[in-house]
């Protein structure tokens, strides 16, 4: 895959393209973008992703802050995955938010070769984002390019735990639904929307060294976007994945049945060397309630783990919510949980 940057002209071979943020690169983006490979290769076109260097949102509400799924490395990353041929990241400024639709495929067309535009369902582009499917296909013909929607995806009722697929579809899936059941903390739902487990990457920061006087020595962790959302408070199982050996997580794809979110191998694979870089862990997401009051930290006590981790890079991947964060009488309460805590994680490494 080839990332291309800038809102110059680029000449570009005639391309089948689709547009749009693709915060998380979950099942229901992914299922585009196999649509958008698959019908490039049928035209013997290449496959093109348009998306931002930004949330438009961003620039159109400035006030307004997102809470990302994914950094924009992260999402590049997961975009080359799909077997698209290039991605088109634009810099996304006031200027283009004022673009109208047909501007803006008159621009895809003469700048990047788009000759083909694949939509979802539910996409929607250009200023005050008011045209139909419709409007994008009549100024398709009015500059001479072919403007195709996806269908509709199945429907998934989170209520009723139970999914309807159309045949030939996938599940629908939004990024709004993955921010939803992170901040109710149900990070194996989101694993399954997303196709592979949550994670947060950010640096070891010096703390205040309470888990060491409890016997669970914590990382205080800083995440490397402060855009990055964090799931709710609580208590995780998690893997950890520490710089300097970090490789390639098999499994970051990991195949869900039902409600239950399997991360595959937490075995690494760097080069075809077999790495011991992860590790499982209980991750605490709170304010430490029993030590009076505190800003939210992100604490996570690595099994087997030894080394001075400050000032490293940890990858953290949410695997489980065992509990809710809570306020107990005492440190002695206290560590007869984190005991309670740490053998529930124990059993989830013994089941992946």
């Amino acid at each position: 895959m080839e990332i291309l940057e800038g809102n110059g002209k680029q000449v570009m071979k005639p391309c089948v393209a689709t547009i749009g943020m693709f915060d998380g690169v979950h099942k229901g983006h992914r299922f585009v973008l196999a649509h958008v490979c698959d019908y490039a290769r049928k035209q013997g076109l290449q496959a093109m992703v348009i998306t931002f260097d930004r949330h438009p949102r961003e620039v159109v509400q400035t006030d307004w802050r997102p809470l990302l799924l994914t950094t924009n490395e992260e999402r590049l990353r997961l975009l080359a995955e799909t077997g698209i041929d290039y991605v088109k990241v634009l810099h996304f400024t006031p200027e283009m938010a004022g673009m109208s639709a047909r501007d803006f495929m008159v621009m895809m067309k003469e700048q990047l070769g788009v000759k083909v535009l694949l939509m979802g369902y539910d996409n929607r582009f250009g200023h005050d984002r008011q045209e139909t499917f419709e409007d994008y296909v009549r100024y398709g013909e009015d500059i001479g390019m072919e403007v195709r929607q996806l269908p509709s995806l199945g429907r998934r009722s989170k209520v009723e735990g139970q999914r309807s697929e159309v045949e030939g579809q996938g599940p629908e899936v939004s990024s709004s639904m993955v921010r939803r059941l992170l901040a109710e903390g149900a990070v194996k739902e989101a694993a399954e929307c997303l196709g592979y487990p949550y994670s947060i990457t950010g640096k070891v920061v010096k703390g205040e060294h309470i888990g060491t006087g409890l016997g669970y020595p914590t990382a205080n962790l800083q995440s490397n976007d402060p855009r990055k959302m964090i799931p709710a408070p609580g208590v995780y199982a998690v893997s950890v994945t520490v710089e300097g050996q970090r490789s390639e997580v098999e499994g970051q794809r990991s195949e869900v049945k039902g409600q239950r979110s399997e991360v595959e191998g937490q075995r690494t694979k760097d080069k075809g060397q077999r790495s011991k870089d992860i590790y499982m862990g209980m991750m605490n997401i709170g304010t430490r309630p029993t030590f009076g009051v505190h800003p939210q930290t992100l604490e996570v006590h690595i099994l087997d783990y030894e080394g001075d981790l400050y000032g490293k890079e940890i990858t953290v991947s949410f695997i489980k919510r065992l509990r809710e964060e809570r306020c107990f009488d005492n440190k002695e309460e206290l560590k007869t949980q984190l005991e309670e805590d740490r053998r529930r994680v124990e059993e989830l490494r013994i089941e992946n």
